[in-house]
């Protein structure tokens, strides 16, 4: 047998913690209120300091003049900290487009300059004296004014495969469209949080509620202008963060520290729910206008779009968002002909971010729209129209990677259609329609294929610290965050089979930059991937130094050492020893039990000037099938029934996959038919203002908007050796299974009127929306003649 570092990363021992059904390692102290916040951690310290923001409440303006002195003076007021501060650079940003306090005022709300005081009242009534002189100037809100002015920012991005114009002059059938996307609030139960000390010497510590620890590092490091190896990054957990905090995080980290360096005191810094809300970045929004052409049976031989993201005022991650929309427009559709181009807007907006999917459901929307438009204009039943598009094994995608296990989304479709009933429940759906006016029903089942890794292939790493104890307990370290989705599950699965011990023996340790440096963030959906690629890597590496020792203790070769249940045994043999026992002969002989592990993703590249390469390690697939009913009065609607089927592979944790699955579903549809934002788009002095400050205003998915019944599947079937033991990414491919509802709520719309009229639903898809979609059908529709008297 080959040692231990060098098995198969997908191979699972018998009897093995993974796929163990068990709850998220920390659900108790959740719901129990045990678990610890970042803001927890300053009532737990003494001399903290509380910071305050002084917010411009102006969309563009210069800033004259700023004058503090009044402010310092105030009862608690220890420091104000301005631009003049900073030892550093002034940026939070990689390019130098986010300004840590600004002379010129990007969005409504932005904050200039940071008050630090005994109390947080006392540091917020400080920043109201501080005197500020400012000048108006022009401002762009709108991704249609954007356009217009030509306001861009970042690179564009061109997909690009065979003759897109040509095909589209030649094609039997013909339809354009255009749809805007609104983006989204995370809306996260923990605001954005840090809490920052510095020692005798120096070092700088910061607890942060972050999803890139060793990205916050690096920004703190730049500000402060010292070295990163002198500040030290915690994430505890987080509560909630779904992207919003991948970068987010680090402006608030950097003000915490500052002031830490600046007073010699520890600082915190939480943002109540209106500033976070106003400061912080979004799901950005999408403006998209397409063009195609099908053949008579419905497939699609050419596909035209321009995606243009509303980026806000400064880059951000926009990039990558926007390179995920061009590389997910496909789905599961096979696209010959293909010219699609992404740009940014800049717009006066808090800088909008990454959010669970990234640009992925914005390029998936599109095309979803363009298909369900096509079905209707060539009297093809939706299923069948979205059936005949997918990929077939050996094709490949407009960026030129072939589609692994092209055929698992048929088997997907057809087991879904089969367990959800999608055919016999069409009929009824018919049968409803046909005998009610004022109500009606629509039934949709969509696809989601996509693709795992992050884009960026130098992102596609990880490392990990194991440490094995004396007594034989593990403890193990690794460079992801936790913010409530179970990595921290997982990794106790991975590690707990890697070692075969039970999940008892194993513990974790909260995410640090200095037990584990140049981490990447935890988003993409590579969480499990990476990170416990390097736990299993390090704990095999431990293993290979035990097995000599195991070999010794039971007379066997050191290759016929099994390791299983706390029991060590070996091939041809009926002795055994405990694995404490054999932990602690080991030490004895100075054996090392520790191991920092390592893992990166292979055969990954992408070259952004082509949009060609192997952009994803693997893909992750699922269907959903969705039914509602609409009012006709009123447009307010019932998700009646949703089912979903998903392609776990072999889940690491299927409890956790569960979660996930329902989790982002919700969250999807919140987007797609509920979470409306809004900013004042007037001329007047609120322009640039967001109107949706609160949950009061911002309308989340809440138990009465969860689907009446509600089937939830995990497809697991192993896949490729592209994964630590089978399993596949859970954390964003099921929010686009959303998509569903959207498309049941256009067949429902399109209901009220005569079969085939085009409907045009806007996103997000409110009731309002919906009223106006099935309204326009109607009048299209002539009203049925009166009966002779």
């Amino acid at each position: 047998m080959k040692p231990f570092s060098s098995r198969p990363l997908a191979d699972i021992p018998r009897d093995s913690a993974a796929g163990v059904v068990m709850p998220h390692e920390a659900a108790w102290d959740h719901v129990t209120g045990h678990a610890l916040y970042t803001d927890d951690l300053p009532h737990r310290s003494a001399n903290v300091l509380h910071a305050w923001p002084l917010q411009v409440f102006c969309a563009h303006a210069r800033i004259d003049s700023l004058d503090t002195s009044t402010a310092r003076t105030m009862p608690g007021v220890v420091r104000v900290l301005t631009a003049e501060d900073v030892p550093g650079l002034n940026d939070y940003g990689d390019i130098g487009d986010e300004t840590l306090f600004p002379a010129e005022v990007q969005f409504h709300g932005q904050p200039v300059a940071w008050v630090l005081a005994e109390t947080l009242e006392q540091a917020r009534l400080a920043s109201e004296a501080i005197e500020i002189t400012q000048t108006e100037l022009p401002s762009i809100i709108t991704t249609q004014e954007a356009i217009a002015a030509g306001a861009f920012q970042g690179p564009t991005g061109t997909l690009h495969r065979g003759d897109a114009d040509e095909a589209l002059a030649t094609a039997p059938h013909r339809l354009s469209g255009g749809i805007d996307i609104q983006g989204q609030e995370h809306f996260y139960l923990e605001t954005q949080a840090s809490f920052a000390t510095i020692d005798e010497g120096g070092q700088v510590f910061i607890q942060s509620s972050t999803q890139a620890p060793s990205h916050t590092q690096e920004v703190v490091a730049r500000v402060l202008g010292i070295s990163s190896s002198q500040v030290t990054v915690q994430c505890l957990r987080m509560g909630g963060g779904f992207g919003g905090k991948e970068t987010n995080a680090n402006a608030f980290a950097s003000v915490a520290a500052l002031g830490a360096v600046l007073t010699g005191r520890p600082v915190s810094l939480r943002l109540n729910r209106t500033q976070d809300l106003t400061m912080t970045g979004k799901r950005g929004g999408f403006h998209a206008t397409w063009e195609a052409g099908l053949d008579d049976e419905g497939h699609i031989l050419a596909y035209k779009a321009v995606l243009t993201a509303d980026g806000g005022f400064s880059v951000d991650l926009s990039p990558a968002v926007v390179s995920r929309a061009l590389c997910h427009v496909d789905n599961a559709y096979y696209l010959p002909n293909v010219h699609v181009v992404g740009r940014i807007a800049r717009t006066n907006k808090t800088s909008h971010t990454a959010f669970r999917g990234f640009g992925a459901p914005a390029g998936m929307i599109v095309t979803e729209d363009l298909l369900g438009q096509a079905a209707t204009k060539l009297g093809i039943d939706e299923e069948e129209i979205r059936r005949r598009n997918f990929y077939a094994p050996g094709q490949r995608t407009p960026y030129g990677q072939e589609v692994s296990q092209a055929a698992r989304m048929g088997d997907i479709w057809d087991t879904l259609l089969q367990s959800s009933d999608y055919h016999a429940r069409l009929r009824d759906v018919a049968d409803f329609n046909a005998g009610n006016q004022h109500v009606k029903r629509g039934l949709a089942i969509t696809p989601v294929k996509f693709g795992v890794s992050f884009n960026k292939p130098v992102l596609n790493q990880a490392g990990a610290l194991v440490l094995i104890y004396r007594d034989g307990s593990v403890l193990i370290n690794h460079g992801g965050t936790e913010m409530g989705q179970g990595l921290h599950t997982k990794m106790l699965h991975v590690a707990a089979t890697a070692l075969g011990l039970p999940l008892r023996r194993v513990r974790l340790a909260p995410t640090r930059t200095d037990k584990v440096p140049n981490s990447s963030a935890t988003s993409a959906s590579t969480g499990s991937d990476l990170n416990g690629g390097a736990v299993k890597n390090a704990c095999e590496l431990i293993l290979d130094r035990l097995a000599p020792v195991a070999a010794g203790m039971l007379g066997v070769n050191s290759n016929d050492v099994r390791i299983s249940g706390e029991v060590v045994s070996g091939l041809g043999t009926k002795n055994t020893v405990d694995w404490a026992e054999l932990v602690e002969t080991a030490y004895q002989q100075r054996v090392s039990l520790s191991a920092t592990g390592y893992f990166r993703t292979e055969g990954l590249y992408f070259d952004p000037s082509t949009y060609q390469g192997n952009a994803f390690k693997y893909y992750s697939r699922g269907a959903a099938v969705a039914e509602v009913e609409v009012d006709g009065y009123t447009g307010a609607y019932t998700t009646r029934q949703v089912d979903l089927l998903h392609d776990v592979g072999s889940s690491l944790s299927p409890l956790i996959d569960l979660g996930q699955i329902e989790g982002a579903f919700v969250q999807g549809a919140g987007w797609l038919t509920q979470e409306d934002l809004r900013w004042d788009t007037s001329e007047g002095p609120h322009r640039g203002k967001l109107l949706t400050q609160a949950a009061s205003t911002y309308k989340l998915p809440s138990f009465s908007e969860l689907p009446q019944v509600f089937n939830v599947d995990l497809y697991v079937h192993p896949t490729d050796d592209g994964s630590v033991y089978g399993s596949k990414a859970v954390g964003e491919p099921p929010l686009m299974l959303s998509i569903a509802v959207r498309e049941a709520l256009r067949a429902a719309a399109a209901a009220f009127g005569e079969p085939g009229q085009q409907v045009e639903l806007p996103s997000p898809a409110t009731p309002e929306a919906v009223y106006w979609a099935l309204d326009q059908v109607r009048r299209r529709t002539p009203s049925p003649a009166l009966p002779a008297e």
